[in-house]
């Protein structure tokens, strides 16, 4: 039999208890706010002198190229420079996808747009963070119809190793219907130094799952809407007898 204590015990332990998950939520975004901006003001501070050694290599090794054509309109790569507005429009480019945040961005919108090239910008952090769904279904949707029209889009981050690639990952799986690996080992054979987070990486096995969920659910729709046809024609034919 349980004392008067006993109780109070129990009651504050069982309080506590039922706070707990409250409290490591709370906790957990806390936790996560301060990484954001730890790795906000890291990639701030990491930005010119990275920027300045990806110019460098590109300058003295042949290999290490400033974009990739990735398929006939599809190109990727690093960060353009104003003077790079010409050439990319001299190769063909229509298109520009933008993943850097503001800090990050060479070219304006207004360069980009009195060269007749369209310019969407989807802001993501540098490092370990990945587009959102919603704005990689944008981004997939842009050079999608860009590419129907015959016209070329170069999709770019900083280095065009990670946020970038998610980007044209997705669209090869979602256009090209290749799975997430094979359209990573594809993206390595046309830029071998691209290199993924896990974040980004998760983010291109999330948007083909639910693309596959998507293309299931409609296939059963479709078996339905047959089964139906069939059921009223049958029907049909039945009463006219």
């Amino acid at each position: 039999m349980m004392t008067g204590k006993d109780e109070e015990e129990s009651s504050e332990r069982s309080k506590w208890k039922l706070g707990l998950p409250r409290k490591t939520e709370e906790l957990q975004g806390i936790e996560k706010k301060a990484k954001n901006l730890i790795v906000g003001a890291g990639a701030r501070v990491l930005f010119y002198p990275t920027l300045l050694y990806n110019v460098m290599r590109n300058t003295f090794e042949a290999e290490f190229r400033w974009w990739d054509q990735i398929d006939q309109f599809l190109l990727l790569g690093a960060v353009p420079f104003p003077r790079d507005v010409l050439r990319l429009k001299s190769i063909g480019v229509q298109a520009v996808v933008t993943l850097n945040e503001p800090y990050e961005t060479l070219v304006p919108t207004s360069m980009y747009k009195d060269h007749g090239i369209n310019h969407l910008v989807i802001p993501t952090r540098d490092y370990l963070f990945a587009p959102s769904f919603a704005d990689i279904q944008l981004a997939v949707a842009f050079i999608n119809e860009h590419a129907e029209r015959g016209e070329v889009t170069y999709v770019h981050c900083k280095a065009g190793r990670g946020r970038s690639t998610t980007v044209v990952l997705c669209y090869l799986v979602e256009h090209r219907r290749m799975t997430p690996l094979e359209a990573l080992h594809y993206v390595r054979s046309k830029r071998p130094r691209v290199l993924l987070a896990a974040a980004q990486w998760k983010a291109v096995q999330d948007f083909s799952k639910r693309r596959d969920d998507c293309l299931e659910e409609k296939s059963l729709l479709l078996r339905a809407s047959l089964v139906q046809t069939w059921s009223d024609t049958v029907t049909s034919k039945m009463l006219a007898v």
